[in-house]
């Protein structure tokens, strides 16, 4: 691949798995006549995740080794006054690492999705869709310009609508992406301001020519306010992430999508859809750093997510809750490098994060498959010598979650947790003390998880919802009481997954953090934000990296986690019980998750509600049809009969009256005009 890129060779990623989805969901449903089978369906869409795939990593090699770059219009769709609408390109480091991370991580979950979901009666439906999710989220990624950029953005919110409400006819997966659908639709709406106030402004849409105009609009003035312009453009624009990537408090739908596949909760809400706001808020650093008031905003936002929500991760017995509260609270990490103006940590965060939650994910499914459905943690335990691939795959995703030394999330983690101290914003201290909080919480709710599900004693013949038969088997001929190790098509993708897991923060940091990876892709000023200043000085390798990491103190907490948990749940199991005793109030407030579901559908729902009601009967009803639409006719009509009442029709009538009009000026111009 030349040093400038083919334009032909780039549009082929997000079209091989369109073409896919495309094939998959006309061909192989009901609405094609269900031409294809199952076995040619999945063929497709992984070929075309695979070209995409193989292309995107070819793209990489050329990114970072010839240097190549490829910004430029594929299609010009408008013009409007002096605003292009268009379809191109941006190809540099941030959005080829993106396209390998999207591409490989889907191409694990169309693998695993073979076995996963193999009894389904939507096996064709699912794979189409997955494809289609992919496309979108690569088309979102390597956009030169905010209308393609919002294409995919509504793109991927709309496929994982579908996704989650994929088994249609379960009424709390319909509520989950109808949650989710709304709640997107609240961030989306700061963000298209955001997009809408650039385009006003800077009177563009393309990357390029809106970050040339930033210093322009950072010396204006919001009208009517004494707000800067940048500080709005970039709080709306952080809505729209706070949206997409479940920032508080707008993450309540997260944990409620997992409602959808396992596969899903994969593919949306560890590696592609949630860290859509990451991409964006990074790729649109030169206009955030010239905010220090949105920085700060940001850097207090994913404090927040990243403490309280990895709380509600210790109260959980949902397998996939678990990993579902983890990743809110690491995207509260991502985010608060993002505050910190490290955009090239929270954006290591992201690819390391992406790897080792695709696999905790897909390793809770396997879990669940081979617990025969079971996904309460509670009836597990003794998993390990039963289902020894996904045990150790696990342990690796567990060990680089919680930042263990020379594990890729310790690396990223660290490296935030570091640049977050060195920042000199408001809410950086309190930013601080959460994010450290949040190693030993993190570790915590991590353990507590790996522990029950797979060491001590075996509880899966003591589930309450389980149904009992002596001679049950399962459709493989397993034995449905015991657990059993899933079929190749769900480990192989776990194994393929704990490889970068386990080594790709090691090979990574140095050209990403501190090298010329992400150069003209992420601005950093410098001289007001030194973060990452301060990081490159105190680096001197990633073997002396962990070193020094075995003396800090998130190394201690994370440790002190672990074995806070392996006390608990292991050697004193009736700790646990008598704490929730002793602190039910606390209990019940993270049970309810601090009452923002409750809030969100008694407050503000049913005052929407209210409010709906009151513009409908007093707006539509009585105004609107009561008054201006049957109030003039009513009007009209009695003019009319007084009207016809006048209008006899006898000459002598018509006569007296105009006698009796003529007597009455004449009387006018006497007395008052003389």
């Amino acid at each position: 691949m030349s040093a400038t890129l083919s334009a032909s060779t780039l549009l082929a990623v997000p079209l091989a798995p369109l073409v896919g989805a495309a094939l998959a969901g006309v061909f192989g449903t009901k609405f094609g006549g269900n031409h294809i089978g199952r076995k040619v369906t999945h063929s497709l869409t992984i070929l075309g995740v695979l070209v995409a795939f193989i292309i995107s990593a070819m793209t990489l090699k050329s990114v970072v080794v010839d240097g190549a770059r490829f910004n430029a219009t594929l299609y010009e769709w408008m013009i409007v006054g002096g605003l292009k609408m268009e379809v191109g390109f941006l190809v540099d480091g941030l959005t080829a690492m993106m396209m390998c991370v999207v591409t490989f991580v889907s191409l694990m979950v169309h693998i695993y999705t073979i076995g996963y979901m193999e009894e389904d009666d939507g096996y064709n439906r699912f794979f189409s869709y997955i494809s289609l999710f992919t496309f979108s989220m690569l088309m979102l990624v390597m956009s030169n310009n905010m209308l393609q950029l919002f294409f995919g953005w509504e793109a991927v919110g709309l496929v994982s609508y579908l996704l989650i409400g994929f088994w249609f006819n379960k009424p709390t997966a319909i509520f989950a992406n109808m949650k989710a659908f709304l709640v997107n639709r609240v961030g989306d709406f700061g963000f298209i301001l955001g997009i809408g106030l650039i385009a006003a402004y800077a009177g563009t849409l393309n990357y390029g020519e809106a970050f040339a105009k930033a210093n322009t609009l950072a010396g204006i003035t919001f009208p009517g306010t004494e707000w800067m312009l940048i500080t709005v453009i970039c709080i709306c624009l952080f809505i729209g992430a706070m949206g997409k990537s479940a920032q508080f408090p707008l993450h309540v739908w997260l944990p409620d999508s997992m409602e959808g596949p396992t596969p899903i909760s994969a593919l949306i809400h560890a590696a592609t859809m949630v860290t859509a706001g990451i991409f964006m808020v990074a790729r649109m650093s030169p206009l955030f750093e010239l905010s220090d008031t949105a920085l700060s905003f940001i850097l207090v936002i994913g404090a927040i997510t990243a403490l309280f929500m990895g709380f509600l991760g210790i109260i959980q017995n949902d397998i996939k809750r678990v990993v579902a509260y983890s990743t809110l609270s690491q995207l509260g990490y991502m985010t608060v490098a993002l505050g910190a103006s490290a955009y090239s940590v929270a954006v290591f965060h992201l690819m390391t994060h992406a790897f080792f939650k695709a696999l905790l994910f897909l390793g809770a499914g396997s879990v669940i498959i081979g617990m025969h459905h079971n996904q309460d943690i509670r009836w597990m335990g003794g998993v390990r010598k039963y289902m020894p691939i996904t045990w150790i795959t696990s342990l690796i995703g567990s060990l680089a979650l919680i930042g263990t030394p020379l594990f890729s999330g310790f690396y990223s983690k660290d490296s935030i947790i570091e640049a977050v101290h060195e920042s000199h914003l408001w809410g950086a201290n309190f930013a601080y003390y959460a994010v450290l909080i949040g190693v030993f919480v993190t570790a915590f709710y991590s353990f507590r998880m790996y522990f029950l599900v797979f060491h001590g004693k075996e509880r899966y013949d003591q589930n309450p919802d389980a149904h009992h038969d002596d001679h049950a088997h399962d459709t493989h001929g397993h034995d449905a009481h015991k657990p059993h190790e899933s079929p190749w098509v769900v480990w192989l993708p776990l194994v393929l997954l704990a490889i970068p897991s386990a080594l790709i923060g090691f090979y990574t940091i140095d050209p990403m953090l501190f090298g010329e990876f992400f150069k003209g892709a992420i601005f950093v000023d410098g001289t007001k934000h030194h973060a990452m200043k301060e990081l490159e000085e105190a680096f001197h390798g990633p073997v002396a990296m962990a070193i020094h990491g075995l003396q800090t103190a998130p190394f201690w907490l994370a440790l002190a986690g672990v074995v806070t948990s392996y006390l608990m749940y292991m050697q004193f199991p009736a700790v646990p019980a008598a704490i929730k005793r002793a602190c039910s109030p606390i209990y019940n407030l993270l049970e309810n998750k601090y009452y923002l579901d409750w809030i969100n559908e008694n407050i503000l729902a049913r005052g929407a509600r209210l409010l709906g009601t009151g513009l409908w009967k007093g707006g539509d009803q009585a105004l609107i049809d009561g008054a201006m639409v049957n109030g003039s006719w009513k009007v009209i009509g009695r003019i009319s009969s007084v009207v016809r009442w006048v209008q006899s029709g006898y000459i002598y009538h018509y006569a007296f009256a105009m006698l009796l009009g003529i007597f009455i000026l004449m009387t006018y111009f006497v007395w008052f005009k003389r």
